[in-house]
């Protein structure tokens, strides 16, 4: 029986680009290494189990620039390493000591996962686990998009050619990643404000998502609400958010994620364990932190929290995805009566709910994906770009302004918590739109200087850092980020104008700064419109 639907499940892997090669331990550069050993080690291994069972699977996903950059970086994935090691090092203590504890099953589990972790990473490949997700790309099983060069917030940038930069640059680094252009892309936050599609059009994507209003709110009014495709008028292709499909598994007080069964993410032997027996795994500056090892479930609202059954999550787990699944079935089914085309229901999320916030999560996705091959046919799962190939001509509309962020616009990237950093951004884009003009054609150390400050610009511009603040976590260390980024680009700036640019200092930032090796500054001196 031929399918009623089709369900686009998009995942985001992000995270900021920290890399601190001037001290010997980064508290936050274990954001990176959590999301390697809890999400995408998981997704891999999930790929493969699927893979070798023979269910053909369709996801799409997001890989950023940061990100890639990070996990290519030789530094980081020695650090990963060692961290690794230190969390198997920890594991097998606590085998030890929960010899005759109900906790003893789980300890084995950590440890079984941990050395998983260490064989994928290091043992399968090579240390470079970005060749896992190419393989399964190319595949068939995965689509890989890409993203705005560090995640700036595009609404928010005066100048196109900021926009453009952040394009360009995330369009590169896929290139360089994965040996050929991206089909489409994940605009930072889902962040859009009309004619950026114009830049995307000249970059060769083909298509973006908005969050369900930058749809709903179109002109024209959309035909299909957001279960379809549409064209923006530059002909590069725009899909809506699907509202129910993501609080089932976004929300944790009413979605899957926050049933009482699942693991408890806030109780970690981090900081419940004496304080000596944790030391050696904790935060560098002594302060307890996440180890990753976790014995408890939800339980309930209460601090009181019962012991983590895997069996019984397990089982909540597969209900879960039969009741999403269940849902999906309905929703075409329902649709199907209005439309004269198949509906698409766009799913998207951010990869490091799965496993790092929502221990469950990707089995909560392998038992979807299974159920979905075995168990029905109304609905399959595809990649927005399939569904393009299926459907080559669409309402034309305008998308509204829009994110996914708080109340839905740029109020959580734009408040008094860091409202301060965009006058810094403004006038150090604006100057290196100057000297990208004035400048074309460098050479030697200039050209250097005139790269390393499009670099500062584009890490000053993280969304990260403006989104860190107005949550008050990290506070002091995003504050930091813009102003040293904005610091180092004036620096050079001044350099470059009195023609007087120190080369030792330029060296160290080139190290210390070091993504995006193939930059070039010139990319600001391009107008929306030249090729």
């Amino acid at each position: 029986m031929k399918e009623k639907g089709y369900l686009s499940i998009v995942l985001h892997a992000h995270l900021p680009y920290v890399r601190h090669p001037e001290y010997d331990d980064f508290i936050e550069e274990r954001w990176l290494f959590e999301a390697i050993t809890e999400t995408y080690i998981p997704l891999i291994e999930m790929f493969r189990r699927l893979r070798n069972e023979g269910v053909n699977f369709r996801i799409t996903m997001s890989i950023t620039p940061t990100l890639a950059n990070m996990l290519k970086d030789e530094l980081l994935q020695d650090r990963y390493l060692k961290h690794i090691e230190k969390l198997i090092e920890l594991a097998e203590k606590e085998v030890n000591r929960t010899q005759n504890s109900p906790f003893n099953r789980l300890a084995r589990m950590y440890c079984d996962e941990f050395k998983r972790a260490r064989h994928v990473f290091a043992g399968e490949y090579n240390r470079n686990i970005l060749n896992a997700f190419k393989e399964y790309q190319d595949a068939g099983f995965l689509e890989i998009i890409t993203c705005g060069a560090t995640h700036g917030f595009m609404p928010l940038m005066i100048d196109p050619e900021s926009v453009k930069a952040q394009v360009r640059v995330g369009v590169q680094t896929y290139q360089e990643v994965f040996g050929k252009k991206p089909s489409g892309i994940w605009l930072p936050e889902c962040g859009y404000k009309p004619y950026d599609d114009k830049i995307l059009k000249e970059e060769g994507i083909k298509y973006f998502l908005v969050d369900t209003h930058g749809i709903l709110f179109a002109h024209p009014r959309p035909r299909y609400g957001v279960y379809s495709s549409y064209f923006c008028s530059s002909g590069v292709a725009v899909f809506g958010r699907d509202v129910e499909s993501s609080k089932s598994v976004w929300s944790a007080a009413e979605g899957y994620p926050g049933d009482y069964y699942y693991r408890e993410f806030y109780r970690d032997v981090g900081f419940d364990l004496d304080y000596e027996y944790v030391r050696p795994y904790i935060n560098p500056d002594g302060s307890r932190g996440n180890t990753g090892i976790k014995y408890y479930r939800i339980t309930g609202s209460t601090p009181h929290k019962e012991p983590y059954d895997i069996d019984r999550a397990r089982d909540k787990t597969s209900e879960h995805a039969g009741n999403f699944m269940f849902n999906r079935q309905k929703q075409v089914e329902y649709l199907a009566n209005f439309m004269d085309r198949k509906p698409i229901i766009v799913a998207p999320y951010d990869a490091e709910l799965f496993g790092h916030w929502w221990f469950e999560g990707p089995m909560f996705l392998e038992f979807l994906i299974k159920k979905i091959h075995y168990d029905q046919s109304d609905i399959k799962l595809i990649s927005p770009v399939d569904y393009l190939k299926k459907y080559p001509r669409n309402q034309i509309l305008k998308p509204s302004f829009s994110s996914w962020g708080w109340k839905g616009y740029s109020e959580f990237w734009l408040n008094g918590a860091n409202d301060w950093v965009y006058r810094h951004l403004h006038k150090a884009a604006q100057r290196m739109k100057k000297l990208a003009l004035e400048n074309r054609g460098a050479a030697g150390l200039r050209r250097r200087a005139l790269n390393q400050m499009a670099r500062e610009l584009l890490l000053a511009q993280s969304s990260d850092w403006a989104f860190i603040m107005k949550t008050a976590t990290h506070v002091e260390y995003a504050q930091r980020r813009v102003k040293e980024h904005i610091f180092r680009f004036n620096r050079l700036y001044s350099e470059v104008v009195n023609n007087n640019i120190d080369e030792i200092y330029l060296d160290v930032l080139e190290k210390r700064d070091n993504l995006f090796a193939n930059i070039d500054f010139e990319v600001y001196a391009m107008s929306v419109g030249e090729f």
